[in-house]
């Protein structure tokens, strides 16, 4: 997976709707967290099984907040597994995968690690290894710089029903 050449520096606000196409995401809310070392994705039902030679990870995900007539299945190749531990100082194992995140029309790789985020406002971090190639600076007084995703785009998507990749 290539990485764009970022030539001039970008700004982003604290939360950005970003999209992970790989993955079958068209827009998810992301709260930037420069914090955060690796950037982390809310899932529930996570399996992993291998696929030939490869560790593979099965997972479903509601994209929306407050939204769970939406869900969909991804399917990743396992790159990692690490100890993580989360602002209340809890250290949980958790898969790592490498998708391609599109945001303000640019699109480039990032590991992302897989949890259950049930009880947070957002289903997704962007941490600070995913914008250090990508976006020079984070403006902590704005919101969605890059732009709102609409909603329409799930439309397609059945109620209750799952993307598969």
């Amino acid at each position: 997976m290539k990485s764009e050449k970022i030539t001039e520096p970008t700004e982003i606000g604290w939360r950005e709707w970003v999209a992970l196409p790989e993955l079958g995401i068209p827009g998810i809310k992301a709260k930037v967290d420069t914090g955060a070392r690796t950037s982390s994705l809310h899932t529930y039902y996570i399996e992993s099984f291998r696929e030939g030679d490869r560790d593979m990870v099965r997972f479903r995900i509601h994209p929306l907040q407050n939204r769970t007539d939406i869900e969909i299945v991804c399917v990743a190749p396992i790159i990692d597994t690490r100890l993580v531990k989360d602002s209340g100082g809890h250290v949980e194992e958790r898969f790592v995968i490498e998708t391609p995140v599109s945001l303000g029309g640019r699109q480039w790789p990032i590991e992302i690690t897989l949890s259950c985020r049930d009880n947070m406002l957002f289903r997704m971090l962007l941490g600070r290894t995913a914008i250090v190639d990508g976006y020079l600076h984070v403006n902590p007084d704005r919101s969605y710089v890059t732009g709102k995703t609409v909603k329409s785009q799930y439309k397609s998507l059945r109620r209750r029903g799952m993307k598969k990749l």
